[in-house]
């Protein structure tokens, strides 16, 4: 494998934008400065409260402690959804939604407010952010336990939530996107809820660091091949690199990707997760599943976040909105298009890549 190879360029509004952030901004997480890049990541990423949430009476928010996996903690869900639905009478579809932050970092809070205005408010659906535990504090498996015994409770508790059980999109951005695909293979194999579909957002699937395009943008972007093994040893600790590691751990081990709900997929050109997340959605293909995969051109680790206004960032917003349009439209009827205010860039601050 020739590691030599040029990098592929970075979108020329996503280049201006990564060559404003500071040289402590750009610093690889390592196991020396790890605590210290979890503290400044927590004071950069604060948490909005319920009523930050429910925007004027715009979104019903409200958070729920439901029995976590058994020996563990009770797991938070951020539920939330638009304000008027439940008259209606009819049940909600669901995405339910993992955080990223390399699973070192993030809050299911933070999240909220895009997820709520680009989503939940356009399609009508009702949201479910989990607080999972975070490594090195928690290491595998415990944070995907956490997602799935939210899962699970969940799904046995539709009628209550006011969702419908079989409209459920499990989704997550980066380290999100990862859990998101552990949480799919999970649930296939101990025959657990089955989600409508997986939305996989850049994510990160690959612990062994040795794809080509790891080691093409080693040292590039926001996102390399040192903090990406500093996460996942936080994550795997003694685990990390084995070969016997399970696909729940990292979904890129696994040799079975049938039976899977169809995927989103969408990654950057100029990230390191780019060849994972297309080997990723290559093997749903060749076991027979459904994928749809977006590379985005010239693309950093996390773009959308960051640059929140850039061309590319909207085309992917508005891809993801369709995908999600489609999907969830019930059977036997046509999607209607979204409003241009439902796709339209929000005038976020750039926020953190994962």
């Amino acid at each position: 494998m020739d590691h030599r190879a040029p990098a592929p360029p970075f979108d020329p509004e996503l280049s201006l934008v990564l060559a404003g952030l500071s040289e402590r901004a750009r610093e690889p997480i390592t196991p020396h400065n790890l605590a210290d890049r979890q503290r400044r990541d927590a004071a950069a990423r604060p948490r909005p409260t319920a009523e930050d949430l429910r925007a004027d009476g715009r979104f019903e928010v409200a958070e729920l402690r439901v029995p976590g996996p058994a020996d563990g903690p009770d797991v938070t869900l951020v539920s939330a959804r638009p304000a008027g639905l439940a008259e209606s009478g009819r049940p909600l579809p669901l995405l339910y939604y993992l955080h990223g932050g390399a699973m070192v970092m993030g809050n299911a809070w933070s999240v909220l407010p895009r997820i709520l205005r680009e989503w939940a408010l356009p399609l009508e659906l009702a949201v479910l952010s989990v607080e999972y535990r975070l490594a090195p504090t928690t290491p595998y498996p415990g944070p995907l336990e956490d997602c799935y015994a939210g899962l699970v409770w969940a799904i046995e508790h539709a009628d209550d939530l006011g969702i419908d059980p079989d409209r459920v999109v499990i989704g997550g951005k980066s380290a999100g996107g990862g859990l998101a695909a552990a949480l799919a293979l999970l649930s296939r194999d101990r025959g657990g809820p089955r989600a409508l579909g997986q939305l996989l957002l850049c994510p990160m699937l690959d612990d062994r660091d040795a794809t080509f395009s790891s080691h093409q943008m080693s040292g590039l972007g926001v996102w390399d091949r040192t903090s990406n093994a500093t996460a996942w040893a936080a994550l795997l600790g003694d685990r990390h690199g084995a070969a016997d590691l399970p696909p729940y751990a990292a979904p890129s081990r696994a040799t079975d990707l049938s039976g899977l709900p169809p995927a989103y997929v969408d990654v950057g050109s100029a990230e390191m997760f780019r060849d994972e997340a297309v080997a990723y959605a290559n093997g749903i293909w060749q076991a027979g599943g459904q994928a749809e995969l977006h590379v985005w051109p010239g693309a950093f680790h996390g773009f959308d976040g960051m640059a929140p206004h850039a061309a590319l960032t909207r085309d992917a917003r508005d891809t993801r909105t369709r995908w999600l349009r489609r999907l969830l439209a019930p059977p036997g009827t046509e999607s209607r298009p979204a409003p241009p205010s439902a796709t339209a860039p929000a005038p976020d601050r750039p926020t953190q890549p994962n």
